[in-house]
């Protein structure tokens, strides 16, 4: 089964429909990723579902040594860069044409909720981390539906049809049995609420 839903046929942010709270929400990430992760200098990552104009990869393109970047659709100029590798699909067909432990971080931000069968695409995950390699990933917690929900269809301040397309909303109980399903060490994960509760971070390091 290809994922994510049949007949979705863009990236998050294609078309320059991203909002002031999509916009804070991945300022937000980004700070999560730099506070659990550390700094990317001179490592391979791959930031998995990075939308259209990869938004947080761009600010660090620049430091790392390669990055992978995978979505429905990519940006001309991200297609063209030389750090790049870009793989254009659905996941997790997508994650196939990656390399056994050949990355050291892989990001994956709001994008599980939108898979019927998320476990499959974070094995692939661990398939591709190296020992000692990092696995960041968040999601939308159950209280995150509720406020997510009330932006799209009453504020409009949040694509609607990012909302119908979710599959299924995580708190800690949830995503970290999936985490350990996918491979990682239960000792090895951490798995927390953060943007005020509305998300869940989970992240996972490969044990030598």
């Amino acid at each position: 089964m290809t994922e994510p839903v049949e007949g979705r046929s863009s990236s998050f942010g294609e078309g320059g429909d991203v909002t002031v709270v999509d916009r804070f929400g991945v300022w937000l990430s980004k700070r999560q990723i730099e506070k659990v992760v550390g700094p990317l200098i001179g490592r391979d990552v791959a930031d998995v579902g990075c939308g259209y104009d990869a938004t947080f990869m761009r600010t660090v393109l620049d430091e790392v040594r390669t990055a992978t970047l995978t979505d429905v659709s990519l940006a001309p100029d991200l297609l063209a860069h030389p750090k790049v590798r870009a793989i254009e699909g659905f996941l997790p067909e997508t994650m196939e044409q990656v390399a056994d432990a050949s990355l050291d971080v892989v990001l994956c931000m709001s994008v599980i909720e939108h898979l019927w069968e998320p476990d499959r695409t974070l094995a692939h995950f661990r398939r591709v981390l190296r020992p000692g390699g990092i696995c960041a990933v968040n999601v939308p917690s159950w209280w995150g539906k509720r406020a997510l929900e009330y932006s799209a269809f009453k504020l409009g301040t949040s694509p609607a049809e990012e909302m119908d397309d979710h599959k299924m909303y995580y708190d800690p109980r949830d995503l970290w049995p999936l985490m350990v399903k996918a491979g990682f060490m239960p000792h090895a994960i951490k798995c927390f609420r953060h943007k005020f509760g509305l998300n869940t971070f989970a992240v996972a390091t490969v044990t030598p």
